[in-house]
């Protein structure tokens, strides 16, 4: 029986150490964080277990709430829909005002919760506020400007700043939230932003085709950090969080060298990513000045080809609705939609696994919540 047990306990012992030999050693950080937290998986409450860079506030305005907030009562279909989905918070803008705000499973207004990857056009702000301020010189700049060693990678020199933004980087990345040994795990889980990016190689010509990677926007945000030479939080707090008026600080989690995950991971409540949604709804002015270049908002939300016009730069679009939309989207349901004919903005954060897509990749959820808002808050 001892005997046994010795053997099992040397398996474990030599399967633990080629987990680290071969470099999946961020698994067991991963375990650490899910499993042993009572989760299966990455979720919105989970920024306390990581390293984070803070987004300061200052100053906060808060929305003014129109005269009827909160007088509405939401239909039984959306109801049903938003307790299904294990929604923490919806909350709709109108005309500027706050007209409904509501809550479930504990969450509350001041509930910080995960954005996953909303973060990624919340990276293209920054980058179009760079290019603004002249700290990057064009959106066509190569990466290899930034960074020489891609000058020796196959099809590395020819990766720009806007192929990044665009998701037609051509990299080899496979997106999988699943799988552990593939590349979103370690960027997640792993020590060094870094060493999950830079040793990637491309597998085809950067602008050839559109294809969604969180690998892409990590290498974005180097490119912005290392033009900026700040933290991107601090950038981020310094040019949209205290200008607008956020009402509390974020946090914005980080590999241990401090690099934001900036596929990812800004950690807030639903009111101040509302206020995200309404600057592009008023073209990038908040509290009467202008925040981001309207220019660069435009390009933001305008369609590409590659991606069959359903993507921009950082942002998801949908003019296939009769109703028009476009939004920030995160992991497990996160939302900012941006509604321009009725000056609407609808946030849904939660914990929506597997939510169901159409055939274009595009959440069933967000023209629902699109269609049905619409009619309900006229």
């Amino acid at each position: 029986m001892w005997l046994s047990i010795q053997i099992v306990l040397i398996v474990i012992a030599v399967a633990v150490i080629l987990v680290y030999l071969t470099g999946y050693g961020y698994i067991f950080n991963g375990i650490s964080k899910t499993y042993f937290k009572g989760k299966l998986s990455a979720n919105i409450d989970d920024g306390p277990y990581f390293q984070s860079n803070r987004v300061a506030a200052a100053s906060p305005k808060p929305w003014e709430k129109a005269s009827e907030y909160n007088t509405y009562t939401l239909p039984q279909d959306l109801m049903q829909d938003l307790e299904f989905s294990r929604t923490a918070s919806f909350l709709v803008v109108k005309n500027g005002k706050l007209v409904h705000e509501q809550y479930w499973n504990g969450y509350h207004a001041e509930s910080s919760t995960n954005s996953f990857s909303m973060a990624k056009a919340v990276t293209v702000m920054l980058l179009g506020k760079a290019l603004e301020e002249k700290q990057i010189s064009s959106i066509d700049e190569k990466f290899s400007v930034f960074f020489g060693e891609f000058n020796q990678k196959e099809y590395g020199k020819e990766l720009t700043l806007k192929h990044l933004a665009c998701m037609e980087s051509g990299l080899d990345w496979e997106e999988n939230y699943k799988n552990p040994f593939l590349p979103n795990a370690k960027a997640y889980y792993g020590k060094s932003l870094i060493s999950a990016t830079f040793p990637r190689k491309f597998k085809e010509h950067p602008g050839s085709r559109f294809e969604y990677q969180s690998g892409s926007t990590q290498l974005l945000g180097f490119a912005i950090r290392k033009s900026i030479n700040q933290t991107l939080a601090g950038y981020l707090s310094e040019k949209f969080w205290i200008p607008m008026g956020m009402e509390h600080p974020a946090s914005w989690s980080t590999d241990e060298s401090g690099m934001e995950k900036t596929y990812c991971c800004i950690h807030s409540n639903a009111r101040d990513f509302a206020k995200l949604g309404q600057l592009f709804l008023d073209n990038g002015k908040a509290g009467g000045k202008q925040i981001l270049n309207k220019d660069f908002i435009e390009q933001m939300r305008t369609p590409t080809e590659h991606s069959g016009r359903i993507y921009g730069m950082g942002l998801w679009i949908n003019h296939d609705n009769p109703v028009k939309h476009y939004y920030f989207l995160g992991l497990q349901g996160q939302y900012i939609i941006m509604v321009p004919e009725y000056d609407m903005v609808i946030v849904r954060t939660g914990s929506y696994h597997n939510l169901p897509k159409n055939d274009r990749g595009r959440p069933d959820q967000v023209k629902f919540l699109v269609n049905t808002a619409v009619t309900l808050f006229q």
